[in-house]
Protein backbone atom coordinates (compact mmCIF):
# COMPACT_ATOMS: atom_id res chain seq x y z
CA UNK A 1 0.00 0.00 0.00
CA UNK A 2 1.46 3.34 -1.03
CA UNK A 3 1.62 5.75 1.87
CA UNK A 4 0.13 9.20 1.33
CA UNK A 5 2.19 12.35 1.26
CA UNK A 6 1.65 13.85 4.69
CA UNK A 7 2.05 17.49 5.70
CA UNK A 8 5.16 17.56 7.93
CA UNK A 9 3.57 19.58 10.74
CA UNK A 10 0.66 17.18 11.20
CA UNK A 11 0.92 13.76 12.80
CA UNK A 12 -2.51 12.19 12.60
CA UNK A 13 -3.34 8.63 13.52
CA UNK A 14 -4.26 6.33 10.68
CA UNK A 15 -8.02 6.27 10.32
CA UNK A 16 -10.32 3.64 8.80
CA UNK A 17 -12.54 4.60 5.90
CA UNK A 18 -16.17 5.63 6.27
CA UNK A 19 -17.42 4.78 2.80
CA UNK A 20 -16.87 1.03 3.09
CA UNK A 21 -19.35 0.95 5.99
CA UNK A 22 -22.18 2.45 3.93
CA UNK A 23 -25.18 0.34 3.03
CA UNK A 24 -25.98 0.34 0.21
CA UNK A 25 -22.62 1.24 -1.25
CA UNK A 26 -22.65 4.46 -3.28
CA UNK A 27 -22.21 4.15 -7.04
CA UNK A 28 -19.01 5.98 -7.96
CA UNK A 29 -19.06 5.60 -11.73
CA UNK A 30 -21.43 3.80 -14.07
CA UNK A 31 -20.06 0.76 -15.84
CA UNK A 32 -21.29 2.17 -19.14
CA UNK A 33 -19.63 5.58 -18.69
CA UNK A 34 -17.23 5.91 -21.61
CA UNK A 35 -14.41 8.40 -21.40
CA UNK A 36 -13.64 10.42 -24.52
CA UNK A 37 -10.26 11.99 -23.63
CA UNK A 38 -11.92 15.25 -22.58
CA UNK A 39 -9.19 15.81 -19.98
CA UNK A 40 -6.25 14.02 -21.55
CA UNK A 41 -2.99 14.77 -19.69
CA UNK A 42 -4.59 17.43 -17.49
CA UNK A 43 -3.66 17.57 -13.81
CA UNK A 44 -6.52 17.99 -11.33
CA UNK A 45 -6.21 18.82 -7.63
CA UNK A 46 -9.34 17.76 -5.70
CA UNK A 47 -10.03 18.52 -2.04
CA UNK A 48 -12.18 16.01 -0.21
CA UNK A 49 -11.30 13.49 -2.88
CA UNK A 50 -11.18 10.41 -0.68
CA UNK A 51 -14.87 9.47 -0.85
CA UNK A 52 -18.34 10.43 -2.05
CA UNK A 53 -18.56 13.12 -4.70
CA UNK A 54 -14.82 13.81 -4.53
CA UNK A 55 -13.99 10.17 -5.25
CA UNK A 56 -16.48 10.05 -8.11
CA UNK A 57 -14.97 13.20 -9.62
CA UNK A 58 -11.45 11.76 -9.34
CA UNK A 59 -12.43 8.51 -11.05
CA UNK A 60 -14.40 10.25 -13.81
CA UNK A 61 -11.50 12.61 -14.44
CA UNK A 62 -9.15 9.63 -14.64
CA UNK A 63 -11.40 7.89 -17.16
CA UNK A 64 -11.26 11.07 -19.21
CA UNK A 65 -7.45 10.93 -19.18
CA UNK A 66 -6.59 13.25 -16.28
CA UNK A 67 -3.88 12.81 -13.64
CA UNK A 68 -5.24 13.35 -10.13
CA UNK A 69 -4.06 14.62 -6.75
CA UNK A 70 -6.53 14.33 -3.89
CA UNK A 71 -6.50 16.09 -0.54
CA UNK A 72 -8.10 14.41 2.46
CA UNK A 73 -8.07 14.80 6.23
CA UNK A 74 -7.51 11.39 7.78
CA UNK A 75 -9.60 8.65 6.18
CA UNK A 76 -6.71 6.59 4.84
CA UNK A 77 -8.72 3.54 3.83
CA UNK A 78 -11.08 5.62 1.73
CA UNK A 79 -8.19 7.56 0.18
CA UNK A 80 -6.33 4.39 -0.74
CA UNK A 81 -9.48 3.01 -2.35
CA UNK A 82 -9.83 6.16 -4.44
CA UNK A 83 -6.20 5.86 -5.49
CA UNK A 84 -6.77 2.25 -6.55
CA UNK A 85 -9.83 3.20 -8.57
CA UNK A 86 -7.96 6.02 -10.32
CA UNK A 87 -5.04 3.72 -11.10
CA UNK A 88 -7.43 1.12 -12.49
CA UNK A 89 -8.34 3.74 -15.08
CA UNK A 90 -4.68 3.83 -16.16
CA UNK A 91 -3.92 7.13 -14.45
CA UNK A 92 -1.79 8.34 -11.53
CA UNK A 93 -3.08 9.52 -8.15
CA UNK A 94 -1.20 11.48 -5.49
CA UNK A 95 -2.60 11.32 -1.95
CA UNK A 96 -2.16 14.43 0.18
CA UNK A 97 -3.14 14.05 3.83
CA UNK A 98 -3.75 17.16 5.91
CA UNK A 99 -6.15 19.81 7.16
CA UNK A 100 -7.29 22.40 4.64
CA UNK A 101 -8.20 24.76 7.49
CA UNK A 102 -4.45 25.38 7.73
CA UNK A 103 -3.17 27.81 5.06
CA UNK A 104 0.30 26.28 5.38
CA UNK A 105 -1.05 22.88 4.43
CA UNK A 106 -2.89 24.33 1.45
CA UNK A 107 0.40 25.81 0.24
CA UNK A 108 2.09 22.45 0.83
CA UNK A 109 -0.59 20.55 -1.11
CA UNK A 110 -0.19 22.80 -4.13
CA UNK A 111 3.60 22.60 -4.00
CA UNK A 112 3.54 18.80 -3.76
CA UNK A 113 1.18 18.53 -6.71
CA UNK A 114 3.41 20.77 -8.78
CA UNK A 115 6.51 18.84 -7.74
CA UNK A 116 4.98 15.49 -8.69
CA UNK A 117 3.11 16.46 -11.86
CA UNK A 118 4.64 19.76 -12.99
CA UNK A 119 1.42 21.71 -13.39
CA UNK A 120 -2.20 22.13 -12.28
CA UNK A 121 -4.96 22.53 -14.85
CA UNK A 122 -8.05 21.99 -12.71
CA UNK A 123 -8.80 22.80 -9.06
CA UNK A 124 -11.88 21.24 -7.47
CA UNK A 125 -12.78 22.76 -4.10
CA UNK A 126 -15.01 20.04 -2.71
CA UNK A 127 -14.17 19.31 0.95
CA UNK A 128 -16.84 20.23 3.52
CA UNK A 129 -18.28 19.38 6.92
CA UNK A 130 -21.77 19.66 8.36
CA UNK A 131 -23.17 19.32 11.88
CA UNK A 132 -26.98 19.28 12.06
CA UNK A 133 -28.56 21.25 14.91
CA UNK A 134 -32.24 21.87 15.50
CA UNK A 135 -31.81 25.34 17.01
CA UNK A 136 -29.42 28.20 16.39
CA UNK A 137 -28.66 28.32 20.13
CA UNK A 138 -27.08 24.87 19.86
CA UNK A 139 -24.40 26.01 17.40
CA UNK A 140 -21.24 26.61 19.41
CA UNK A 141 -18.52 29.08 18.50
CA UNK A 142 -16.23 26.12 17.92
CA UNK A 143 -18.66 24.47 15.49
CA UNK A 144 -19.34 27.73 13.65
CA UNK A 145 -15.64 28.46 13.29
CA UNK A 146 -14.81 24.94 12.14
CA UNK A 147 -17.61 24.90 9.55
CA UNK A 148 -16.62 28.23 8.03
CA UNK A 149 -12.89 27.48 8.07
CA UNK A 150 -13.39 24.10 6.43
CA UNK A 151 -16.07 24.99 3.91
CA UNK A 152 -15.18 28.48 2.67
CA UNK A 153 -11.98 29.83 4.24
CA UNK A 154 -10.08 26.85 2.83
CA UNK A 155 -11.28 27.70 -0.67
CA UNK A 156 -9.60 31.08 -0.38
CA UNK A 157 -6.43 29.52 1.00
CA UNK A 158 -5.91 26.88 -1.65
CA UNK A 159 -7.17 28.99 -4.55
CA UNK A 160 -4.72 31.75 -3.63
CA UNK A 161 -1.92 29.20 -3.86
CA UNK A 162 -3.11 27.63 -7.11
CA UNK A 163 -4.02 30.67 -9.20
CA UNK A 164 -0.46 31.90 -9.85
CA UNK A 165 0.26 28.53 -11.49
CA UNK A 166 -2.85 28.35 -13.69
CA UNK A 167 -2.65 29.09 -17.39
CA UNK A 168 -5.30 30.46 -19.70
CA UNK A 169 -8.04 27.87 -20.12
CA UNK A 170 -7.61 26.40 -16.64
CA UNK A 171 -10.70 25.57 -14.57
CA UNK A 172 -11.74 26.05 -10.95
CA UNK A 173 -14.85 24.19 -9.77
CA UNK A 174 -16.41 24.75 -6.35
CA UNK A 175 -18.95 22.50 -4.64
CA UNK A 176 -21.84 24.49 -3.24
CA UNK A 177 -25.24 22.97 -2.33
CA UNK A 178 -28.97 23.21 -2.81
CA UNK A 179 -29.07 24.33 0.84
CA UNK A 180 -27.27 27.52 -0.15
CA UNK A 181 -30.30 28.43 -2.29
CA UNK A 182 -33.32 27.23 -0.34
CA UNK A 183 -31.78 27.15 3.15
CA UNK A 184 -31.93 24.37 5.73
CA UNK A 185 -33.48 24.66 9.17
CA UNK A 186 -31.13 21.99 10.53
CA UNK A 187 -27.95 23.15 8.82
CA UNK A 188 -27.77 26.88 9.48
CA UNK A 189 -24.00 27.24 9.47
CA UNK A 190 -23.44 24.73 6.65
CA UNK A 191 -26.02 26.32 4.34
CA UNK A 192 -24.57 29.75 5.12
CA UNK A 193 -21.15 28.62 3.93
CA UNK A 194 -22.67 27.15 0.80
CA UNK A 195 -24.32 30.48 0.01
CA UNK A 196 -20.93 32.10 0.48
CA UNK A 197 -19.39 29.59 -1.93
CA UNK A 198 -21.88 30.57 -4.63
CA UNK A 199 -20.97 34.24 -4.19
CA UNK A 200 -17.29 33.35 -4.10
CA UNK A 201 -17.70 31.46 -7.39
CA UNK A 202 -19.41 34.35 -9.15
CA UNK A 203 -16.96 36.93 -7.84
CA UNK A 204 -13.88 34.83 -8.57
CA UNK A 205 -15.12 34.17 -12.10
CA UNK A 206 -15.22 37.92 -12.75
CA UNK A 207 -11.87 38.42 -11.04
CA UNK A 208 -10.08 35.81 -13.17
CA UNK A 209 -11.90 36.32 -16.46
CA UNK A 210 -9.21 38.58 -17.89
CA UNK A 211 -6.67 35.80 -17.27
CA UNK A 212 -8.82 33.32 -19.18
CA UNK A 213 -9.40 31.14 -16.11
CA UNK A 214 -12.86 29.56 -15.96
CA UNK A 215 -14.65 29.39 -12.58
CA UNK A 216 -17.92 27.56 -11.95
CA UNK A 217 -19.70 25.48 -9.31
CA UNK A 218 -21.91 22.46 -8.83
CA UNK A 219 -24.81 22.52 -6.35
CA UNK A 220 -25.70 18.94 -5.43
CA UNK A 221 -28.98 18.05 -3.79
CA UNK A 222 -29.40 14.91 -1.66
CA UNK A 223 -26.49 12.70 -2.75
CA UNK A 224 -25.69 9.38 -1.05
CA UNK A 225 -22.23 10.01 0.42
CA UNK A 226 -20.50 9.22 3.76
CA UNK A 227 -21.38 12.72 4.95
CA UNK A 228 -25.04 11.67 5.25
CA UNK A 229 -24.99 8.60 7.55
CA UNK A 230 -22.14 10.12 9.55
CA UNK A 231 -24.10 13.29 10.40
CA UNK A 232 -27.80 12.30 10.41
CA UNK A 233 -29.43 9.88 12.85
CA UNK A 234 -32.05 8.68 10.36
CA UNK A 235 -31.37 8.29 6.64
CA UNK A 236 -34.18 5.95 5.58
CA UNK A 237 -36.13 8.79 3.94
CA UNK A 238 -33.10 10.70 2.70
CA UNK A 239 -33.82 12.24 -0.71
CA UNK A 240 -37.46 11.15 -0.83
CA UNK A 241 -38.79 14.72 -0.83
CA UNK A 242 -37.34 15.74 -4.23
CA UNK A 243 -39.41 15.30 -7.41
CA UNK A 244 -37.46 12.20 -8.48
CA UNK A 245 -38.25 10.70 -5.08
CA UNK A 246 -34.80 9.37 -4.22
CA UNK A 247 -31.27 10.30 -3.30
CA UNK A 248 -28.79 10.73 -6.11
CA UNK A 249 -25.57 8.79 -6.55
CA UNK A 250 -22.07 10.27 -6.82
CA UNK A 251 -22.00 8.81 -10.35
CA UNK A 252 -24.86 11.14 -11.26
CA UNK A 253 -23.05 14.27 -10.06
CA UNK A 254 -19.51 13.75 -11.28
CA UNK A 255 -20.25 14.18 -15.02
CA UNK A 256 -21.19 17.81 -14.27
CA UNK A 257 -17.64 18.32 -13.00
CA UNK A 258 -16.25 16.71 -16.15
CA UNK A 259 -18.17 19.22 -18.25
CA UNK A 260 -16.95 22.13 -16.15
CA UNK A 261 -13.35 20.86 -16.21
CA UNK A 262 -13.19 20.33 -19.96
CA UNK A 263 -13.03 22.55 -23.01
CA UNK A 264 -16.77 21.97 -23.44
CA UNK A 265 -17.34 24.70 -20.83
CA UNK A 266 -14.96 27.26 -22.37
CA UNK A 267 -17.75 29.87 -22.64
CA UNK A 268 -19.31 29.11 -19.26
CA UNK A 269 -18.04 30.96 -16.19
CA UNK A 270 -19.56 32.23 -12.95
CA UNK A 271 -22.34 29.66 -13.21
CA UNK A 272 -23.76 26.89 -11.03
CA UNK A 273 -25.03 23.51 -12.27
CA UNK A 274 -27.85 22.17 -10.09
CA UNK A 275 -27.83 18.37 -9.72
CA UNK A 276 -30.61 17.92 -7.18
CA UNK A 277 -33.28 15.50 -8.36
CA UNK A 278 -35.60 18.13 -9.77
CA UNK A 279 -35.87 20.69 -6.98
CA UNK A 280 -36.36 24.09 -8.61
CA UNK A 281 -34.23 26.79 -7.00
CA UNK A 282 -33.22 30.30 -7.96
CA UNK A 283 -30.08 30.42 -10.07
Amino acid sequence: MTKPTKFPEQDQERQPGKEYKMEPQPEIIRDNYKGSHKMQNQVALITGGDSGIGRAVAVHFAREGAIVAIVYLEEDQDAQKTKEMVEQEGSSCLLLEGDIKDPKFCKYAVEETLEHFGKIDVLVNNAAVQYPKDNIEEISVEQLTNTFKTNIFSMFYITQEVVPHLKKGAHIINTTSVTGYRGSEHLLDYSSTKGAITSFTRSLAKNLATRGIIVNAVAPGPIWTPLIPSTFDSVSEFGSDVPLGRAGQPSEVAPAYVFLASEDSSYVTGQVIHVNGGEVVGS
